[in-house]
């Protein structure tokens, strides 16, 4: 477990100039995982966009820093945690949350929410594996975030049989301070390395090695165990000494242990490291150097501070009741040197640890898309009200109360549009400002086209911000796939790097951060190709805070084109059974202009509630809108702009860069649309209790509130059974 191969052992001793020892071995071992080192995606994270007028730091830290204007920054951060969530998903998940926690906290900033995005397999079967998961996994998360105290504002989850056996889950984390808090790593020859937290114990060895490959066997003992109340504590203690200028350098422990914290700091300080490990505060007697090193113990933070300093920090651990070793000081060389009661047990440059040799991946286009291009097209359903029903009640789609009603997301009283509210979650800044923040992912798009289904993604989410009223300000991206080894899945990881790089230049916002994921399978087979975006947004002024429920007496507008775009849509997925067909396509330039639309309107005041169109289509969308006012409608869905020949692809389709939104001043509304190039069409209003469809004269479809109610409520029905 978690050994090198012969390949990268020879290149090692090679640049060692001798033979490594065990231990050595087993250091390099943990840091050249795919896990921590990249080595497969590397080079093509190299070709993302990272800079752009808000961005303060980019990727390669632990955490992206945006400025957020007034002399205040925003640190965003996501991690998964999807190997150990499928073997143990409480401490799994609950751990994933608290490594996040902390890649906030080594910035030097406050932790002020957690979004999660998770994949599970469906949940219908009462007798699945899947729906265990899924409520431990939420149930980590609630208590781990509730324990802390950090609200847990948003998120998405998505379900598909691709996960069967597994899930993904992704973690995000959004912090908040003063720019001249951030944290500079620095260091200078004599200071102090300083280990705080919890205690090192045999928990979470190999963690980053088990989730370098596919999952085969549950090995329990490669997942941490959690402790939210000493993370608590190590929060409040690292504020206090950034704030006291205690600290010089910061970093937490995650992946990889003291191997890859140790040889990464020192490596990104540029200097020498000189550890004792017999100084470690352990758990458990007699574990020897490698254990040590490459446990994943949790709630684990490193300090670098100075002599001076050094009592002030101790008094600020001793005050928070925290343990801490004094493990060793910086020195003058380049190397990480390790000894255990004084005997040397590693020496090694610490850039050869830190920088894995980058694999060279061969791509192929999958033979499988060949199969899925043309599908025939289903049977239009005589009863669409039937159809809209059943999609109501997709668990994709429906009502996700019964994960977010187990968290506290108003602790920290900076909430101001809560889960369910709106598209996004926002949250008050210091500065007057707010902060949007979204995930979203699409698995079905993905499968059927990388490249557009990952553009899809980053279009959603900038949907998702554009209609809480932001601006969008910078992504990050989490890419999960399976074996990079299988070139026909590495060529599906090349295809969403290709989106992103394509869309956040067109679009100019910059990629600030990231995560990628790969061995995502198991015995049953490869996940579908999975990446999730994360967009964030900034409000300057509370009144351009847009809310998604429909408000009696609203006019209905569209923005943007339907087309019959119907591979991967819910529609063909759950209620049809159909894999295959032509995704919903991204045009770049109308995409920037419907955006940039809408956030005209919102600035003008004339928007009462805005929606995107996504998973369902318009019907799904406004049914959404409708259960969130309380209010019924009546639209002709023909006048909404499109190229559809059949109702239920005008209905159902997943057609990108369109917004719903309502309005009380449809004839200025009109009027500014006129002149900003995009397609639009107002198509009914707010009123009643009933949801009526139209084609022209005749009726589509005609459902009570209560009913689309009933079935949008799907989700908390399945999991009380």
């Amino acid at each position: 477990m978690g050994v090198l191969t012969n390949q990268e052992l020879a290149y090692l001793e090679e640049k060692l100039g001798r033979k490594a020892n065990e231990v050595e071995q087993d250091i390099v071992g943990a840091e050249w995982s795919e896990h921590c080192s990249y080595k497969s995606s590397k080079k093509f994270l190299r070709l993302l966009p990272t800079k752009g007028k808000n961005v303060v730091v980019g990727p390669g830290y632990d955490a992206g820093v945006i400025d957020a204007g007034d002399g205040y920054v925003l640190t965003v951060h996501i991690e998964s945690h999807n190997h150990p969530s499928a073997v143990e998903p409480y401490g799994g998940a609950a751990t994933g949350v608290g490594g996040v926690i902390r890649d906030i906290m080594s910035m030097g900033t406050r932790p002020i929410a957690v979004l999660d995005a998770l994949r599970f397999a469906p949940i219908e079967n009462s007798a699945s594996k899947s729906r265990w998961l899924f409520k431990n996994v939420v149930r980590g998360i609630a208590d781990y975030g509730n324990c802390i105290g950090i609200p847990t504002v948003g998120g998405e989850v998505e379900f598909d049989s691709s996960f069967e056996d597994y899930c993904l889950v992704d973690v995000a984390s959004i912090g908040f301070g003063r720019k001249e808090s951030i944290v500079a790593n620095t260091a200078d020859v004599g200071d102090l390395i300083v280990l705080a937290g919890g205690s090192t114990g045999r928990d979470g060895i190999h963690g980053a090695s088990f989730a370098s490959r596919a999952l085969e066997a549950e090995n329990r003992s490669a997942v941490q165990i959690p402790d939210p109340f000493l993370e608590k504590l190590l929060l409040e203690a690292t504020m206090e000494a950034v704030e006291g200028g205690y600290v010089k350098a910061i970093k937490d422990l995650g992946g990889g242990g003291l191997s890859c914290c140790l040889s990464e700091t020192s490596d990104n300080l540029g200097r020498g490291f000189e550890v004792d490990l017999a100084t470690v505060h352990a758990r458990e007697a007699g574990m020897n150097p490698a254990e040590l090193m490459i446990s994943e113990s949790q709630e684990r933070m490193l300090y670098v501070t100075d002599s001076e300093k050094l009592p002030k920090l101790k008094a600020v651990l001793d005050k928070y009741e925290i343990r801490y070793s004094v493990l060793g000081r910086v020195a003058g060389h380049q190397n990480l040197v390790i000894k255990h009661k004084d005997s040397p047990v590693a020496d090694m440059p610490s850039s050869l640890v830190a920088h894995a040799p980058l694999a060279d991946r061969a791509a192929r286009r999958p033979t499988y898309l060949d199969s899925i291009q043309n599908v025939k097209a289903p049977r239009q359903p005589s009863d669409i009200g039937k159809a809209l029903l059943s999609l109501l009640s997709n668990p994709t789609i429906a009502s996700k109360s019964w994960v977010y009603q187990q968290y506290d997301h108003e602790v920290g009283v900076r909430t101001v549009l809560k889960p369910g509210a709106a598209d996004a979650a926002v949250m008050r800044l210091d500065n007057g400002r707010f902060v949007s923040i979204k995930l979203d992912g699409n698995s079905k798009h993905c499968y059927i086209d990388p490249y557009q289904g990952t553009l899809g993604c980053l279009s959603e989410g900038r949907r998702n911000i554009i209609c809480t009223g932001a601006s969008p300000v910078g992504v990050v991206d989490h890419l999960q796939f399976a074996n990079p080894e299988d070139p026909e899945i590495f060529w599906t990881f090349t295809q969403a790097i290709n989106a992103i790089v394509d869309y956040c230049n067109f679009m100019e916002v910059p990629v600030v951060g990231g995560k990628v994921s790969f061995y995502n399978e198991t015995a049953k087979g490869p996940i579908k190709p999975s990446p999730v975006i994360g967009t964030l947004g900034l409000i300057d002024d509370a009144a351009n805070i847009a809310r998604s429920a429909l408000k009696r007496g609203d006019s209905i507008f569209v923005i943007g084109q339907t087309k019959p775009e119907m591979g991967g849509s819910e529609y063909y997925e759950y209620h049809h059974g159909i894999t295959g067909g032509p995704v919903p396509t991204v045009d770049l330039k109308q995409d920037r202009q419907n955006g940039e639309a809408v956030l005209v309107l919102i600035k003008e005041g004339l928007v009462s509630c805005a929606h995107d169109c996504s998973k369902g289509g318009l019907a799904v969308a406004l049914s959404e809108m409708a259960v969130a006012g309380n209010v019924g409608f009546k639209v002709d869905i023909k006048k909404a702009p499109n190229t559809c020949s059949r109702i239920d692809e005008l209905m159902f389709s997943e057609s990108h860069s369109r917004y719903i939104i309502g309005t009380t001043k449809p004839d200025r509304v009109s009027e500014i649309l006129s002149g900003q190039n995009v397609a639009f069409s107002q198509i009914g209003r707010a009123a009643g209790s009933r949801a009526e469809f139209l084609a022209g004269r005749k009726q589509v479809a005609s459902l009570t509130l209560a009913r689309l109610r009933s079935s949008f409520a799907s989700l908390e029905k399945i999991m009380q059974q």
